[in-house]
């Protein structure tokens, strides 16, 4: 299955990942130490030679997989601590917590070399070369379960449109390359209300009764207008511009003006340039959505 690296979204914007939240903190530890202690009982990875152990082995994998659960939540609650003040929801990309996931990974290393004296009997504990063993024999063991997870978490949320680094589709970044007009004139039920519209302006569309407020922005200032038209029949006339995208029974965006998408399977929130307001994504609309 062929995929591509969506540079792109390292570095945008994401949602603090719910499982370095303080609130969540023990159970992913625990998630941790399960994981470590089943693969290290039913594998035995890395060489193990039993004259060196000064206990049984079942302890030894209890003791490698307590470790770095219990350096999961020191790791992680200093990160916490270090992002009071800001906007804790968000200020977290992709590449932070690959570099985070890193430096857990050698710190898991180090500690797991300093307990050498304690598990094993063996002159050279204290050698460089067991010092390098411990932290590769981490960062492989590590990185191979870190990217096994979030590898299959990529593949069900790309199946849903969603923008992540590992894509197994192609996001479709470019419209068509049709030529289409930027000024668009608009029929309206009683021709005097007829008006002329820079398509390019319009952020979003809010339906009023039989009146629309078109919502403009227009060398980085708001412009609102309000026309005697329906937003279905106002809809049916942009029919040609496909980039603009029915997100809620009251309200039509521009797909290309959209700033940021906040909320969670309940709904989203979408935000444009130069303007507080934020436009909801009606449930019902969220595959359209990201499928758009």
């Amino acid at each position: 299955m062929p995929f591509y690296i969506n540079s792109e979204h390292l570095l945008k914007e994401i949602e603090y990942p719910l499982r370095f939240q303080p609130a969540n903190l023990l159970k992913s530890a625990v998630v941790v130490f399960v994981t470590l202690l089943v693969f290290l009982l039913l594998f035995t990875p890395f060489g193990v030679y039993e004259p060196e152990h000064k206990m049984n082995y079942f302890f030894i994998c209890g003791l490698h997989a307590f470790s770095p659960a219990l350096l999961f939540v020191v790791y992680f609650s200093i990160v916490n601590y270090f992002r009071k003040g800001k906007d804790q929801s968000h200020n977290w990309n992709l590449l932070k917590e690959y570099l985070n996931i890193g430096g857990f990974l050698i710190l898991s290393g180090l500690v797991s070399f300093l307990m050498r004296d304690l598990i094993y009997n063996n002159s050279g504990n204290w050698s460089l070369r067991y010092l390098y063993e411990e932290i590769r024999n981490c960062c492989i063991a590590g990185i191979f379960f870190y990217f096994f997870l979030r590898v299959v978490s990529f593949y069900f949320q790309s199946q849903k449109g969603a923008p992540f680094v590992l894509q197994f589709q192609p996001l479709q970044t470019e419209h068509d390359k049709k030529e289409i007009p930027a000024i668009l004139f608009i029929n309206t039920q009683v021709k005097q209300d007829d008006f002329s519209l820079n398509i390019d302006d319009l952020l979003f569309v809010k339906a009023d009764g039989n009146y629309i407020e078109l919502t403009k922005s227009v060398h980085n200032k708001i412009e609102t207008e309000l026309k005697r038209i329906s937003l279905t029949q106002f809809e049916t006339q942009i029919s040609a511009y496909p980039h603009f995208f029915r997100c809620h029974r009251t309200y039509l965006v521009n797909m290309f003006s959209i700033q940021k998408v906040t909320g969670n399977s309940q709904g989203y929130l979408l935000s444009f340039a130069d303007t507080s307001e934020k436009i909801p994504v009606s449930r019902k609309q969220l595959d359209s959505f990201n499928s758009c």
